[in-house]
C-alpha cells in the first residue's frame, strides 16, 4: 500500500512514496514486543461501511464526516475495468475530499474557501474536503467573522490579535454555538475570550455564520450521497432503493443538529 501523498494538514518526511505495509512491519518487528501481521489496508470508510454491513446487510455505502471527509460504495464489477471478471460487486473508495480538484467546484466556492485554500499545506487539493470537514469548518467561521469586522457590520469594526490568528476559532466552537438552549451565551464566551466585547446583535450573527457554514457541510455532504445512491439504484435497476449508509467521524458525531 504505497501512499500518494499527505492530506488533512499532515506533513511526514520519507513516507510519500513508500509502502506503508513494510514501514508499519518494520516498526512492529522493532518493538518486539507483540507479533502481529498485516493482512489488509483498509481506509475508514470501508472500516465503517464493513462494521455497519456486519449488523445491517443493506448496508452499501460508508460515509465520514469528522477532520476529513470520504465515502465508498459497492460498485458492480461489470463497471470496474481494472479488475478482471464480470460478477459480483466490489467496494469503491471514492476519496471524495478530493472532488472539485479539476475545476467543477469553482461555481460555488466562495472567498473564504478560497482563502482557506491558499493557506492550506495542500493548495489546490482535497477543495471538497476544505468547504465541508472538521478541520477547517471553524476557520471558514473566523474568515467570515474578521471580514465582516473589517467592513464594520461586527464588532463595532474592533478586531484582536486572537480573531486575527489562523486556527483560533475552532471547529468545536461552531458545535458548541449550535447548541439549543445555550448557543447566544457560548457565543459571547467564545468571543470574549478571543478579546471582543460583542454585543447582543454580535452573537446572534456569529451563530447565524455557525448555522450558514454547518448547513452548507451538509448540503454538500447531502447532495454527493444522493448522487452515490442514485448510482446504486441505478446499478440494480429498481424503481425504489431501500440501503442503508454508515457514518461515522467527530462532525458526524459531536455535530448538535
Amino acid at each position: 500500500s504505497i501512499l500518494v501523498t499527505w492530506t488533512k494538514g499532515f506533513k511526514c518526511s520519507s513516507v510519500e512514496g513508500k509502502d506503508v505495509v513494510s514501514m508499519l512491519r518494520k516498526a512492529i518487528k522493532k518493538r518486539g514486543d507483540f507479533d502481529i501481521d498485516i493482512v489488509a489496508v483498509v481506509n475508514d470508510t470501508v472500516g465503517t461501511m464493513m462494521t455497519c454491513g456486519y449488523d445491517d446487510h443493506n448496508c452499501e455505502v460508508g460515509l465520514i464526516v469528522g477532520t476529513g471527509t470520504n465515502a465508498c460504495y459497492m460498485e458492480e464489477m461489470r463497471h470496474i475495468d481494472l479488475v478482471e471478471g464480470d460478477e459480483g460487486r466490489m467496494c469503491i473508495n471514492m476519496e471524495w475530499g478530493a472532488f472539485g480538484d479539476d475545476g467543477v467546484l469553482n461555481d460555488i466556492r466562495t472567498e473564504f474557501d478560497r482563502e482557506i485554500d491558499m493557506g492550506s499545506l495542500n493548495p489546490g487539493k482535497q477543495l471538497f474536503e476544505k468547504m465541508i470537514s472538521g478541520m477547517y469548518m471553524g476557520e471558514l467561521v473566523r474568515l467570515i467573522l474578521v471580514k465582516m469586522a473589517k467592513e464594520g457590520l461586527l464588532f463595532g469594526g474592533r478586531l484582536t490579535p486572537d480573531l486575527l490568528t489562523t486556527g483560533h476559532f475552532e471547529t468545536r466552537f461552531v458545535s458548541a454555538i449550535e447548541k439549543e438552549k445555550e448557543g447566544l451565551q457560548k457565543a459571547h464566551e467564545i468571543l470574549s475570550k478571543l478579546g471582543l466585547e460583542p454585543s447582543h446583535e454580535d452573537c446572534v450573527a456569529t451563530l447565524r455564520i455557525c448555522q450558514i457554514v454547518s448547513t452548507r457541510s451538509a448540503n454538500l455532504c447531502g447532495a454527493t450521497l444522493a448522487a452515490v445512491l442514485r448510482r446504486i439504484k441505478d446499478n440494480k435497476g429498481v424503481e425504489r432503493l431501500r440501503s442503508t449508509v454508515g457514518v461515522d467521524g467527530s462532525v458526524y458525531k459531536k455535530h448538535p443538529q
